[in-house]
C-alpha cells in the first residue's frame, strides 16, 4: 500500500473515530452507567473499558493476538478525548418528549453506524469493540455481523444490571439502548453494501488495488 492510500485511509479512519463519538453506542453503557455515579468523565470509563476489553482480547486470541491491535491503545486514547469533546457540543440537547427522543435515538444509530462502516472501510486499525468482535468471529467462526449484535446486546444487559446494583433502578439503560444494540450493525452493514466501493474507489486513489474488506 502506497503512503498516499495509508495516509487516505487513516485520515478516513479519525474522522470516522469522531463521527463514532457523536452516535448512540450500546458498548459505551457500561461507561456511561458507571460515569453517573462516579467521578471520572465518560470519556476515562470508555478509556478503562477499551482497555479491559484489549484484555480480553489477549484472553481469546493469545499467541494469535495480531502486532497491530496494540494500536487500539492510542486509538482508544483519541476517542475518549472525542467523546468527552462531543458531551460538550450537544451538551444543548435535550429532548423532552418520548416521540423526540425516538427521533434522536434513531439519529445516533445511524450516525453510529456509519462511524462504524467509516472504520471497517478504512481497514488500518479498529477500536476495542470492533476488535473484540472479530477476535471472536475469527476463534470461533461465527459472522461478523451477528457476531457485533450479540455483544452489543450483552453489553447494554451487563450496564442494566450495573444499574440495578450500584443505583438499584435502571440508570443509563432504557429500551433505547438495546434498540441501538439491535440497529447498528444492521445500518453499518447496509451501508457497507451500498458505498463500500466507491468509497474503496476513492481510497485507493487512482493506482491503488483493492483491499479484501470485512463487511461490519
Amino acid at each position: 500500500m502506497k503512503k498516499a492510500e495509508l495516509l487516505r485511509r487513516y485520515v478516513f479512519f479519525v474522522v470516522g473515530l469522531f463521527v463514532n463519538s457523536l452516535g448512540t453506542s450500546p458498548i459505551s453503557s457500561i461507561p456511561y452507567t458507571l460515569s453517573i455515579g462516579f467521578a471520572p468523565t465518560l470519556g476515562m470509563f470508555t478509556l478503562y473499558f477499551s482497555l479491559l476489553l484489549i484484555v480480553i482480547q489477549l484472553a481469546i486470541l493469545r499467541r494469535k493476538f495480531p502486532r497491530e491491535f496494540w494500536l487500539q491503545i492510542p486509538v482508544s486514547l483519541g476517542f475518549s478525548w472525542f467523546i468527552d469533546l462531543a458531551m460538550v457540543l450537544l451538551e444543548g440537547l435535550h429532548p423532552q418528549s418520548y416521540p423526540a427522543k425516538a427521533v434522536f435515538l434513531l439519529l445516533g444509530c445511524l450516525v453510529l453506524g456509519f462511524g462504524v462502516f467509516m472504520e471497517m472501510a478504512a481497514n488500518v486499525v479498529m477500536l476495542p469493540g470492533e476488535c473484540t468482535v472479530k477476535a471472536i468471529s475469527t476463534t470461533w467462526h461465527t459472522d461478523f455481523g451477528k457476531t457485533k449484535v450479540a455483544v452489543d446486546v450483552t453489553m447494554a444487559a451487563t450496564a442494566a444490571v450495573l444499574g440495578l446494583v450500584l443505583y438499584h433502578q435502571l440508570t443509563g439503560v432504557r429500551e433505547g439502548t438495546f434498540v441501538s444494540a439491535l440497529l447498528v450493525g444492521a445500518i453499518a452493514r447496509t451501508i457497507h453494501r451500498r458505498i463500500n466501493s466507491p468509497i474503496q474507489r476513492l481510497l485507493r486513489g487512482r493506482d491503488g488495488v483493492d483491499i479484501p474488506q470485512q463487511a461490519g
